[in-house]
Formats: structure tokens, sequence, C-alpha cells
């Protein structure tokens, strides 16, 4: 209970992972000002990495009330993902982000090109190991491209980002403790000797794959395959030696221990992330040893390493994480949704992890702020979870197959275009009327149900993904009268093709007599090839299915 106005608590638990400093013991609501609720969230996310983050930038975009916490003092150093593939940057152009991303990016990768090889050692002879970019087939298909940049400056900007719209972002700040009601949650939050409580409507999990949510909630999770520690380390150390002239951006070594990485992170080959599958009860080995494993996988016995810390404001030189596979069973249990890394862990090769987890962040995004206003029902939140857990497990499939390649470990299968893989996810759920499990062709993008809706150019290098973003959209033919005034009479945000948009209706699977609904996230949410007797009644059924809402309530508006 909390001040004595809320039924008793589902679930509540002291977490290990609080902030240095914080208290762990459960607090009684009566316990002076550490049992006030201090702010009043509709949405708080636990967790400030990219998924954390753009999930606080997306509720802040739909105008959400929304706290992030982060035990961490302050954004990692790390660059961990190296770029910002086509559809995270179609997701990011939605909240103005994609111009700032594109100024940032990393000057020393050329476009399409990233060189990843194996080989014993950085200065010894090494072969090629095929690299699966943003092919072609995508250019015609999105007006964004992939961009290389590191994760590290894609966070700041997205944090950056977020506050400006809106969202309250705290770091050094922890979750102690978790109590779930019918009507909300109530957090215990503490920040060095500091606690306070919170009351949300919901809360997102973005803590991580070891964060604790999850487990606390009661999600099992699936692992596929075996899992290892990675030790990693931000150093500057000249191995140009080592390259002999040649450009390596990422290189995995058999030294000095397999599943060994050196990425680089500028072009004079001075600066590099290093990587080795370790064991951590062994314990953390001091700086001495950390420049020694660098020195063995570059060949360099001599070169002198120096280790930069990880985390600003912070000596933290090592950091842990865990790579492997896993899927958490649900997405959602009760008020609390979860995210990224907490609802699955990729193996890094194909650079999905992190970008699935934004996508998670936006398809839930526009779910909860719909149900917040009163826009929609409470079951429209259930197909969060019918629509990303697949695409998830799709995706993490994939990246097992090309892990095969990468490391020793991996899943032999049918490798699908890189392509198809981001843009391609089609949803089947009641929020989707007559979505398909299977992952639509990037090339054969066609208006149907389920499936990211098509990219058409418009004037001033605009798309018609910009029509997106908030609000349903109906796409209409140029004869399609009764559909668009059954559009507007519902609150749809409605263009003809033809009178408003270029005549792309054959584009989208539809004659000059017919329409299409786009929801808020982009994806084709229903399509009618012609006319109907009842465009009216229809639309709004076709509204209220979606809404989970009274037939007679099924209005976008």
């Amino acid at each position: 209970m909390v001040g004595g106005t809320h039924p008793a608590p589902r679930a509540r638990r002291a977490y290990p992972g609080r902030a240095p400093g914080g208290p762990a013991r459960h607090h009684h609501p009566r316990d002076g000002t550490a049992g006030r609720v201090t702010a009043d969230p509709e949405v708080l996310v636990v967790g400030g990495g990219l998924c954390g983050l753009s999930t606080a930038l997306f509720l802040a975009h739909h105008g959400v009330r929304v706290l992030l916490v982060e035990r961490h003092p302050a954004l990692l150093s790390h660059p961990r993902q190296r770029s910002v593939n086509v559809r995270v940057m179609e997701l990011y152009r939605q909240v103005g982000l994609a111009d700032a991303i594109r100024a940032a990016r990393a000057d020393f990768v050329t476009a399409g090109e990233y060189v990843v090889v194996r080989a014993r050692t950085l200065a010894e002879e090494y072969r090629p190991v095929g690299h699966q970019g943003d092919v072609a087939a995508a250019e015609d298909a999105s007006p964004c491209r992939g961009t290389p940049i590191d994760q590290d400056r894609v966070e700041a900007l997205v944090c950056a980002r977020a506050r400006e719209l809106g969202a309250r972002i705290e770091f050094g700040t922890a979750l102690v403790e978790l109590a779930e009601d019918p009507d909300g949650v109530t957090a215990l939050l503490s920040t060095g000797a500091t606690t306070r409580r919170v009351r949300a409507r919901y809360l997102v999990a973005a803590d991580g794959a070891d964060g604790g949510i999850r487990a606390t909630i009661g999600i099992p999770r699936a692992t596929y395959g075996p899992a290892f520690d990675l030790l990693t380390l931000l150093v500057h150390a000249d191995l140009r030696p080592a390259l002999a002239g040649r450009t390596v951006h990422m290189a995995h070594l058999d030294l000095p221990r397999p599943r060994t990485y050196l990425m680089a992170l500028d072009r004079d080959g001075t600066r590099w992330v290093f990587g080795t599958a370790d064991d951590p009860t062994r314990g953390e080995p001091d700086d001495r040893a950390c420049a020694e494993l660098v020195r063995a996988a570059a060949g360099l016995p001599d070169a002198p390493v120096r280790l930069l810390p990880q985390i600003a404001g912070t000596d933290r030189r090592l950091l842990r994480f865990r790579v492997g596979a896993a899927l958490a069973e649900k997405y959602r249990a009760g008020r609390v949704f979860l995210v990224g890394d907490a609802a699955h862990l990729m193996p890094p090769t194909g650079g999905f992890g992190g970008a699935t987890g934004v996508a998670e962040a936006h398809n839930l995004a526009w779910k909860l702020a719909w149900v917040l206003r009163g826009r929609a029902g409470g079951d429209l939140l259930d197909s969060y979870h019918d629509e990303r857990h697949p695409v998830a497990l799709f995706t993490l499939r994939q990246a097992l197959v090309r892990a095969a390649d990468r490391f020793d470990t991996g899943t032999p299968g049918e490798l699908v275009d890189r392509s198809t893989v981001l843009l391609g996810p089609r949803y089947d759920s009641a929020a989707v009327r007559g979505g398909g499990p299977d992952p639509v062709p990037v090339g054969d993008l066609s208006g149907a149900p389920g499936s990211r809706a098509p990219h058409v150019p418009l004037p001033g290098d605009r798309s018609t993904l910009d029509l997106y973003g908030t609000r349903f959209v109906l796409l209409a033919g140029a004869g399609a009268d009764g559909w668009a005034r059954a559009g507007r009479r519902h609150g749809v945000s409605t263009y003809r093709f033809g009178p408003d948009l270029p005549d792309a209706a054959a584009r989208h699977g539809i004659g000059p007599l017919g329409a299409l609904l786009v929801r808020p996230d982009g994806y084709v949410a229903w399509r009618s090839p012609g006319p109907s007797a009842d465009p009216d009644g229809t639309l709004a059924a076709v509204l209220a299915t979606i809404l989970a809402v009274p037939e007679r309530a099924g209005s976008a508006r």
C-alpha cells in the first residue's frame, strides 16, 4: 500500500543491482519522507541504455509524462553497436533526430564499407569475413540510410532529444523495490543515501539481460545455445605496426583466447575496443594484465597500451557483457513491460539486438499513449507481445546464423537478407487485421496488413513514411470519396492518391476506389482493395477492433 490509497501489491522485491551507496531495505509507506509519492510520471522506465532512452524518447514524443532512472552515474563511453540501421533511422526520423545522427556520424568508415576479418592476431595474415550491410534492395524501400556511428554517441543524442520533448531522466538512481496493484506500480528509488517512492501507471523494464525485473515479475527465459561473459576494454594503443597499412574495422582473433576481438574507433589505428571471453569467477585483472591481453591480440608484445574509462565521471576501465541468445517467454506481466536486453539477448552479429529493442520501444510507446489518453482499451497492450515476440525470435535466429561465421558458436541455417530482417517483419495480432507470420522481402513491401507501409517519395525530400508517427492515417484511392469521408468523420488523417499524394495506390495494393489504414507506428492495420457499401460502418468496426474499444467508440480522435 502507498498512503493507504491502493490495494495490496502483487509483487515486491529489493533489487541487488542498486546504485552505489543506495540502501536495499524495504520501506513502509508511512516511514516519513522516504515513503511519500514524490513524482507522478505516467510511465516509469528503468534502464538508461539505448532501448530505455528510446522508450523515453518515443513516449515523450506522444506527450506521455515519463521518468527514466538509470543506476549508473552517466552514459557508457563504450561504443558497442557501430551503426544505426535503416529501420532505426526511420524511427528516429519520426521524432526529429535523424539529422543530428547523420551530423555525428563516424567519419572513418566509408558508407557501405565495414571491413571484418578473422586472424590469429591483428599482425598476422587474415581472411575477410562476409559482412552483410544494408543492401541495395533497401535503397528504394526507405528514405533513410544506415549511418555509421557509435552507440555511445547515439545514446547521448537520444537522451538530449528525449529531455527536449519533456522526458525526465535521472542517472545515479536505482530501483530497489517494486510493487504492483490493479491501478499502477509503486517504485522505491534510491539516489545515493536518499530514497523516495514514485507512482506510475505502467513500468517499462529496460534494465538489461541481468537487470532483475524480469525475474521479479515471474517471466521465464528460454535460451538458444551457450552463453559467455565478454570482458571489454577501451584503450589507446598505437596498433598501426600490426595493421601494416591495411584497413580493418573489426578483427575476430584467436589470441589471447578464443572469442577475442579488436574494434577500431578511429582512422589512425590508435583507439580501440578490446573484448575477449572471460570467466568472471577469476576476478578482475589489473591494468597491467589487461594491457598484456591487448598486446597479445595485436601481436605486438611491446606496444604501449593505455586503458580509458568506459563510464564518464568514473574510473571504470573494465566492463563485462553477457553474450548469448535468450528470449523471455512473455513481454508483459500486468503493468510491467520488457524491452531490449531485458526481453531478449542476441549475439552481436548483424547488429540486431539494439535495433530490435528500439523497434520494441516504438511499438509499445504509441499503444501506451493511446491507452493512457483513453483512446484505446487496455487490451491493445496485449498486442505488444503478440507482435514483437515473434519478430525477436526470428531476428535472434538470424543473429545466430551469422554468429556461426564469426565465433565458435552459432546455428547453421538459411541466411535472410539483412534489409528484409530489418524492414520486413510482419505483425499478426488483434491490432492488425489480416497479418501473417512471415517477413516480407524488402522488395515486396506493398501495403499488406501487418507489414511496414511502403515508402513513396514526396516533394522536399519527404516520404509517405513522414505521414505516420502520432495518428492513424487513411490512404484512399483517387475516386474513393466514401472512404475519405469516413476517415475524416472518425478523426483519421486522410490523404488521397492523386489529389494529395503521388498516385501510388497500386504500390499500396489498392485500386482507385480502395483504401488502407496505417497505424501511428507506420504499420498497415487494414486494407480494402475496393469500395464498400458502408465505408463509415466498416471503418468504425475496424478502428474498434484495433483499439480494443466498443464499436460505437471506434474513433481515432
